[in-house]
């Protein structure tokens, strides 16, 4: 098997996490991120800014008729090298778990 190489910046449990929700959408609002991660926003910030600083993730605040003040939403969203990283971390494990359970089978024998 060859050697298999995780992302470092997408490889922490909550940074993957926020990965996978926002791969399969154009883009999420911070709340609703916030919400289904059930973490804090000072926890979500955090891992964010890892992952803008590293060009995995763009923000982009805007503001919206549907609110009576002047807060804007920030919408989140994996830029392409994000996707790109976030696929070739989950290709890498599946080969791992793969590979596992291969082992794990021919043991048994």
């Amino acid at each position: 098997m060859d050697k298999v190489r995780f992302d470092d910046v997408i490889h922490a449990p909550l940074r993957l996490r926020i990965s996978g929700l926002l791969r399969p959408v154009d883009k999420l609002d911070f709340a609703v991120l916030r919400n289904a991660l059930d973490v804090s926003d000072a926890t979500l910030s955090k891992h964010l800014k890892t992952l803008i600083g590293a060009g995995y993730v763009v923000s982009d605040k805007a503001s919206t008729s549907d609110r009576g003040d002047a807060r804007r939403i920030m919408w989140l969203s994996l830029s392409p090298a994000g996707r790109d990283a976030f696929d070739a971390h989950v290709r890498a494990l599946q080969e791992i778990a793969g590979a596992v359970t291969t082992d794990i089978w021919r043991s048994a024998d």
